[in-house]
């Protein structure tokens, strides 16, 4: 039960700091910031919100300043429309998904150039035995007795 309204809030709190964040902050330092996740603590008193933000390495820097900066205000919005008693603390991680993503199309094509010299060497190869080097059963000749 408990974690179901963690999931709950964890949820709710996405879509406010996405709709904010929508609606822009007055940081100028704010690049294009996407919430990719939210987790909530047992107790529901902090919250790790997880974002991604499409740039450059200074841009990202710029984005992480800026919502440090606005921490407090986001709270203190997503506290007055949660309706809960007390609202959890919210602390923004930078989601390594991107960095992930670029390191694991890298290994891809590692792979595929890997699987092209294969095929290259295989071109040209014979079996070193028969085709099949699977033994079969015999076949019993009814005419061999």
């Amino acid at each position: 039960m408990a974690g179901e309204r963690q999931g709950r809030l964890a949820d709710r709190i996405r879509v406010l700091i996405a709709e904010r964040l929508e609606k822009g902050l007055r940081d100028p330092r704010l690049g294009f910031v996407t919430i990719t996740d939210v987790r909530v603590t047992g107790d529901l008193q902090h919250a790790s919100v997880f974002y991604t933000v499409y740039g450059t390495d200074q841009e990202r820097a710029d984005s992480a300043a800026a919502l440090k900066a606005a921490t407090g205000m986001l709270r203190s919005e997503v506290g007055k429309k949660l309706g809960v008693r007390l609202t959890p603390t919210l602390e923004f991680v930078p989601d390594g998904i991107p960095e992930n993503a670029g390191h694991i199309e890298e290994l891809l094509r590692e792979a595929r150039e890997r699987d092209q010299q294969v095929a290259g060497l295989a071109t040209g190869a014979a079996y070193a035995g028969d085709a099949d080097p699977y033994l079969k059963p015999r076949l019993i000749d009814p005419d061999e007795d």
